[in-house]
């Protein structure tokens, strides 16, 4: 009689990085979003509480938080939420403003104009202020046309470098654009960039992109210099 070797029990290992992973995403939007504001002091016990999730993978979301620079450690006390700071924001859009209005020259001509303009329409279905889920598909939207456009340079450093610093970018484009639909104005100047890139005008491309970061440069600082609801996120004039 021929016998079953004896089945082996089930691995339960690969729970806890599922557990992990899950944990990282749900805290790190609702950072990212400022549902969990700036500054703010979060514990291990009081995420675990609020996700309902166990203590080692909450730990080791928070581990990977503060390596993204999300939270930063508070000895005997847990985490906090890193502030934005001024110096963050004119660091992020100089980086911006160096970066994108050289890959939009560089693209034009080049580009997948069809993809392009799917990714428009993406961005065309505008957000509504204090609606965080809709803030959120719009800035997907926004982030997958400047990065669409980075890679059609053929260069796929420079394309990484954009598509992380406009990761950077989700919060504090959560703060301005949580004061004011600003969807419309931003769906002009997608069309005509998108037009400038299809027709292969790298000079025109160059001068919209600019434009663009300019004008969300003015409005997250409008945002963050004048709401006091902002302000109390936290809000400092440098890293310290």
């Amino acid at each position: 009689m021929v016998t079953s070797p004896p089945s082996r029990p089930r691995s339960v290992a690969p729970a806890i990085p599922l557990l992990t992973d899950r944990a990282y995403e749900r805290i790190r939007h609702d950072i990212i979003t400022c549902t969990i504001a700036p500054g703010t002091e979060i514990s291990e016990p009081q995420l675990c509480t609020h996700y309902r999730l166990g203590k080692a993978p909450v730990r080791m979301a928070l581990i990977r938080l503060a390596h993204d620079g999300l939270v930063r450690a508070i000895p005997r006390r847990g985490y906090m939420v890193t502030p934005v700071t001024l110096k963050d924001i004119h660091d992020v859009f100089e980086l911006r403003l160096m970066l994108e209005p050289a890959a939009a020259r560089m693209a034009a001509g080049k580009v997948d104009a069809q993809r392009l303009r799917v990714l428009d329409d993406a961005c065309r279905a505008g957000y509504q202020p204090n609606d965080a889920k809709s803030i959120t598909r719009f800035l997907d939207a926004n982030t997958a046309l400047q990065v669409a456009i980075a890679q059609a340079t053929g260069n796929c450093r420079l394309a990484n470098m954009i598509a992380q610093l406009l990761d950077q970018m989700t919060r504090l484009l959560h703060l301005g654009l949580g004061l004011r639909n600003r969807s419309q104005e931003m769906q002009h100047e997608h069309r005509a960039l998108v037009k400038a890139l299809a027709r292969g005008d790298g000079e025109t491309a160059e001068r919209i992109s600019r434009e663009q970061i300019e004008s969300a440069r003015n409005m997250v600082l409008s945002a963050v210099m004048t709401s006091s609801t902002v302000m109390n996120l936290a809000l400092t004039g440098d890293n310290g």
